[in-house]
């Protein structure tokens, strides 16, 4: 099975993205990573992504929206978040 793609809008200096990536790494899982401190076109293209996204991290797994930092970790504590990573 092809693990499916894992993005996340980040911004430097941001804990909850740094919690976010480090649960994603601890899982061995691979990532694209777009940072969107200084705004522009990856910026537009998450709120075009997830509409009303005002917050970093944005995490899509597959291209589904899943959330931020405390949503991902809710996934995790219900053993949701295996699955939707192929693992």
């Amino acid at each position: 099975m092809t693990a499916p793609k894992v993005e996340i809008y980040t911004k430097w200096g941001c804990p909850y993205c740094v919690r976010a990536k480090a649960l994603l790494d601890a899982k061995g899982v691979q990532y694209d990573e777009y940072d969107i401190t200084l705004g522009g076109p990856k910026k537009a293209e998450m709120q075009d992504r997830v509409p009303g996204a005002m917050t970093v991290p944005q995490i899509l797994i597959a291209d589904q929206a899943v959330g931020g930092c405390d949503e991902l970790h809710a996934l995790e504590r219900a053993g949701k978040l295996d699955p939707m990573l192929g693992l």
